[in-house]
Order: structure tokens, then sequence, then C-alpha cells
């Protein structure tokens, strides 16, 4: 789209420039908004034709808004920003504001920053607890309970999480997320993080800052929400260097969690307490389960496997 000064300089440049400028400023003039404006205003015909061109440009900006296709298709000049008049003084001026779709759009994405998440799959970012099913009984308690929390957690507020365990595809993972978007309506920030490639990654990195980087945000994050805990590749570096101070510091600020396993806590005993070096570790594995359990409420998801049937 041109300028509004280059429209103007055009015009003026015809030889029938006086017609076609009494037309424009007609046409301006008959606008009903602009008509609004100026009954509020005490205007002279010098300050009107001094404003002409800032009154041209609101009636072409307005049109285009009142035609707004979609967000990404907006012709205006600040895309996703209406025009409104304004009185500055004795001088006629055109000010910006969001429009209705750029502040869903611009909310629509401070929600999503809110949620970070690792290996965890796009589609599966977009759940929601309107779309779970409680067909199964096995599954209305834990979806109670996730609603809850995520519905009334206050950031702050000593609040357990909820230890999720059950067999592939009932839901675990999906509900996660459902909670995460929950939160991120109330403003709240989520880290969500699929296990088995986080312990690979955080390998992959640990003569980097990322590593630490990302150590202390699991750390500090309002809630953390590790996912399929129990089932990546046990070690003694993971188990006791890495998630047994991410969980202490959770526990001493009080910072809730959430998880889901295929175990139970005592099938995670024993996965904790044995590594792949054919190491037996009892005790160590019972600080990592005393730990969750301060942490999070355990409870059991059953149900179909649903992603057999997708």
């Amino acid at each position: 789209m041109k300028p509004i000064r280059e429209t103007i300089h055009h015009l003026m440049n015809r030889h029938d420039f006086k017609e076609r400028y009494e037309a424009m400023k007609r046409d301006i003039l008959n606008d009903r908004h602009v008509q609004s404006f100026l009954r509020g205003h005490d205007v002279t015909d010098a300050m009107l034709n001094r404003h002409l061109g800032k009154l041209y440009e609101f009636v072409q900006q307005s049109k285009h808004c009142e035609r707004c296709p979609s967000l990404e298709q907006c012709p205006n000049l600040l895309k996703g920003y209406t025009p409104h008049l304004i009185w500055q003084g004795k001088n006629i001026d055109v000010q910006y504001e969001r429009c209705a779709r750029k502040v869903q759009d611009d909310e629509r994405k401070k929600q999503q920053s809110l949620i970070r998440s690792l290996f965890i799959p796009r589609d599966m970012l977009q759940a929601s607890f309107d779309q779970l099913e409680t067909d199964d009984l096995g599954r209305i308690e834990a979806i109670e309970l996730a609603n809850t929390f995520a519905s009334t957690y206050e950031v702050g507020k000593r609040t357990k999480g909820l230890y999720l365990y059950g067999s592939f595809g009932v839901g675990k993972t999906y509900l996660l997320a459902a909670m995460a978007n929950e939160l991120a309506q109330r403003h709240i920030a989520s880290f969500l993080v699929y296990v088995p490639e986080f312990v690979r990654s955080l390998k992959s990195s640990l003569q980097t800052d990322a590593f630490q980087d990302t150590i202390e945000y699991a750390k500090q994050v309002p809630v953390l929400m590790l996912d399929d805990l129990g089932a990546e590749l046990m070690s003694s570096w993971w188990r006791d260097e890495v998630l047994g101070p991410i969980l202490q510091y959770r526990m001493l600020e009080h910072l809730p969690t959430c998880f889901t396993s295929n175990f139970d806590l005592k099938r995670l005993t024993h996965h904790f307490a044995h590594s792949q070096r054919g190491e037996e570790e009892q005790v160590k594995a019972a600080r990592i389960i005393e730990r969750i359990i301060y942490l999070a409420t355990p409870i059991e998801m059953k149900g179909k496997n649903r992603r057999i049937e997708m």
C-alpha cells in the first residue's frame, strides 16, 4: 500500500487536482466516524484543511479494519492495529491501538511462552481438559485432581503435584499437557519434559552453559512436569547428580512437581536402585522416592490404550 503522503502528492500533481481534492474531502467528511469526532471539537476550515491527510489516513485504515480478512492478511500500516482520531491541543492526530484479533493473538503467544517443553510432540501441547474423554472410570479421579490443581494452584503457595502412573496409552502425557495449558491461561509458567530424551540431551551438553541453564530452570520453574519417569536408562549420575538435586531444591522451596510413569512407586524404587552397571543402591533409590512422595500425590490412571485406537 502506498504511503498517505505519496497518495496526496500524486493527487496534487494531476491537472484535475482541485476536483479530485474536493471529492476526497467530501468522502472524508461523510465518514460517520469523522463526523462524530468533528462534532465533539471546535474545528475550523483552516484546521480541517491542515489535517486532511490525517483524516484521510484514518478513513482508509478504518475501512481496512472493517473488511479485515484475518490478522495475517491485515493490510494496515501497522499490522494488527486499528486507528483512532485524537485531539492534541489544536491538532488532529491518529493513534493506533491493538485490534481485537491482535489482542487475542498476543494473549495466545504469551500463554504459549509460559509453557516450555523438551521433546514433547507439538500436537500434544494443544491439549485441554475440554477434550479429555471421561468414558473410563479409571481416569476420572486423575482428571479431576489434575483439573483442580491446574485451576487453583497459586505461585508461592505450598501445593502438592501429582504422580500419575499407569499402563501405556491411558493419557498420562496428555493430562500433563492439559494442565500446562490451563496453568498458562492463568499466567503460570511450567516446564514439561520427556525424561528419556531429557537425560540423553543433558549428557551431550555436560560441558556447556546450556546444561547448567537447563538444570537451574528445572529447579526454579513454578511447575515442573517430568513425563515418563522410569523409562530412561538409569545411571547413578542421573539419579544422584541431576534428578536428586532438582527434586531436593523444589522440595525445600515448596515448588510443585508433577510426574508420569508406567511404574508405581514400588517398581520405580526398584528402577532407581539398579544402575546399568549392575550396582544396587537401595538407600539412594529410597531418597528419590521420598522426595517424589513429598512433592506429589500418587494416583493411578487406568483404562484402554488409546494409542492403539488412533
